[in-house]
């Protein structure tokens, strides 16, 4: 292999990582000693890069270095491959969010509000992704989407994201196991003595020992939990369509619970808001692909893959589904509000029972219990892999960040645990009612989070083009920018200013309940709007004064768009293998989302 030519930089991944203290594109902290180099400069070819199967060099210019196939400087290891990563950005977060929270949104907000719900945060979702795909593709970082604003826009806005991100996660996981005690509840017998609390404690001694034993057995794990989420989730279309026509169940639903009262739009505009942010915590974990990039063992062709087939995700996983929930279960069904917090009452569940397939049920609800053990799993991962970010910018105690020989931050993993164990807490207090509070919270945060990737990436594009780049220099250019986007962002600020609204005028008046404060309906309405405060505006007050307090302390400046650090920790590949077999039209547009 040749050396490479003068300002030219065919295949590099920088292992230095840009520090608290840089703005303005400075010149990164790296992994070397005072007075040496900050990075080796060798003209000599490396060795056959054994992960890829493709050659790496390392090249002359003072912002590349060779990348370490197996372990990065953060002391994490590129373990997950192409199949991981699409399977984990297909269905590995898809949890309680999908199978226990959709019918609530069905009972408010009608089939149509329901459906019209998930395809406007679906839009949004898809471009966040985009975004995503194109940055990460770059610059596979430790923390993803979190180290952008250090390189892109300020440093505190880094700070402040990283800090969301994680609270987001922590409270996640408890969320997710507390609705596994839920899960066990439809085999136990009425009456039961059986302790809830044992669920969550096995769950987490599970997980655990996943995330102990490295990424590459996160990876395997939620490869196949993907896999029978996917599988389940097709056989309930299946089943949907047979039950809907009347082929199974002995009844024909047809589209007729579209038509009775309250639908197809039940509670109007209000109603319609009211629910995204529920639909925003069932799409929640999707951004996931920005965070494993730096795990992948080629973010050049895995992240592309992992991000285009979130398309596929919305519109099969989630519309097709909430579709043929809503014309088979009627949306006055007081099942759907699953007041008692029974997992009997979850509506993939009711589907089956619709149908007479008192085993699908079982089945279901089989399927919905390892939907929470690998939506955890998720939850955990990104959770020790934020706090390692968070120590290895100095945000957070250097020992959080330690990694075993397995590159596995096991303080961080630990640490997780501990905010796990909440979920115990939660049985006792109510599992139903303190994961309605969760979810507020949670549905809020991704929002805020949402609406910051799509900042940093408009950021981004500003500071290619004023260093004298163009989109073509792109290994992936994000499609529909920047309409799309601009779409997405109005989306996104149209659902926090909704979700403000909401908080305030949701109040309820003592007057409308003739037995005031003893009047069940109006403790209700009051917990409801509580939730909804304390969401909407928890995740931006956390921002704003994060942000605030470490530009202050701090003193960090906006950086400048022409001086912004676009290549450290660049992934460029070299010589990339071109199949030159032609293959039919049909292949090369699955391809382009499967």
């Amino acid at each position: 292999m040749e050396p490479s030519k003068e300002g030219h930089t065919p295949y590099s991944y920088n292992t230095a990582t840009t520090s608290p203290g840089h703005h303005n594109g400075g010149t990164p902290a790296g992994p070397y000693p005072s007075g040496s180099p900050t990075y080796p400069q060798s003209s000599s070819s490396s060795p056959t890069n054994d992960l890829s199967h493709e050659k790496t060099e390392v090249t002359d210019s003072p912002i590349v270095e060779q990348m370490e196939n197996v372990e990065t400087p953060d002391g994490l290891h590129r373990g997950l491959k192409l199949r991981h990563m699409v399977m984990i950005a297909i269905s590995g977060t898809i949890g309680t969010g999908l199978f226990l929270t959709s019918g609530k949104t069905i009972a408010t907000a009608g089939p149509l509000g329901a459906l019209l719900a998930y395809v406007v945060i679906g839009i949004w979702l898809v471009f966040v992704c985009q975004a995503i795909g194109e940055i990460a593709t770059l610059l596979p970082l430790p923390g993803g989407f979190t180290s952008w604003g250090t390189r892109f826009f300020d440093e505190a806005f880094s700070f402040q994201l990283s800090y969301c991100y994680l609270t987001n996660w922590l409270l996640t996981v408890p969320a997710e196991l507390s609705a596994s005690s839920l899960v066990i509840s439809f085999w136990l017998p009425e009456g039961s003595n059986f302790p809830l609390w044992i669920v969550p404690c096995i769950i987490i001694a599970v997980l655990v020992v996943i995330n102990f034993l490295g990424v590459k057995m996160y990876g395997e794990a939620e490869y196949w939990f993907s896999i029978l989420k996917v599988v389940t989730i097709i056989v309930f279309i299946i089943t949907g369509i047979l039950t809907d026509a009347g082929a199974v169940g002995g009844k024909t639903f047809g589209v007729d619970y579209w038509h009775i009262e309250g639908a197809p739009f039940k509670g109007g505009f209000k109603a319609f808001l009211s629910v995204l942010v529920s639909v925003g915590f069932a799409y929640g974990g999707t951004e996931l692909s920005g965070i494993t990039a730096a795990e992948s063992s080629n973010p050049h062709k895995h992240v592309p893959k992992a991000v285009n087939t979130v398309l596929v995700r919305i519109a099969v996983f989630y519309i097709l589904s909430i579709f043929f929930l809503s014309c088979i279960v009627p949306n006055n069904d007081e099942r759907l509000m699953n007041d008692g917090g029974t997992v009997v009452n979850a509506p993939f569940t009711i589907v089956f029972l619709q149908a007479g397939m008192k085993g699908g049920a079982d089945y279901m609800n089989a399927v919905i219990f390892t939907s929470i053990v690998s939506a955890t799993n998720s939850d955990f991962y990104v959770a020790t892999r934020m706090m390692l970010s968070l120590s290895r910018n100095g945000w957070a105690p250097k020992w959080v960040g330690k990694t075993n020989r397995r590159g596995v931050p096991y303080f961080a993993v630990l640490i997780t645990t501990l905010f796990s164990c909440i979920a115990l807490v939660m049985i006792y207090a109510g599992a139903e009612v303190v994961f309605n509070w969760l979810v507020s919270i949670i549905g809020s945060l991704i929002f805020l989070i949402w609406v910051c990737i799509l900042f940093l990436h408009f950021r981004f594009r500003a500071c290619w083009k004023a260093q004298g780049r163009t989109p073509q220099d792109l290994p992936y250019k994000s499609w529909g920018y920047p309409y799309g986007h601009y779409l997405a962002m109005t989306i996104g600020v149209c659902c926090v200013v909704a979700s403000f609204y909401l908080s305030i005028a949701t109040k309820p008046s003592l007057g409308d309940f003739p037995e005031g404060t003893a009047d069940p309906k109006y403790k209700k309405a009051r917990d409801s709007w509580a939730q909804g405060l304390l969401g909407a505006w928890f995740p931006w007050f956390q921002a704003i004064s994060l942000y605030f307090a470490y530009k202050f302390v701090r003193k960090t400046k906006i950086v400048d768009p022409a001086l912004a650090d676009l290549d450290s920790g660049r992934w460029v590949v070299k010589d990339e293998v071109v199949d030159d077999k032609p293959r039919p039209k049909w292949r090369k547009i699955l391809a382009r989302f499967v």
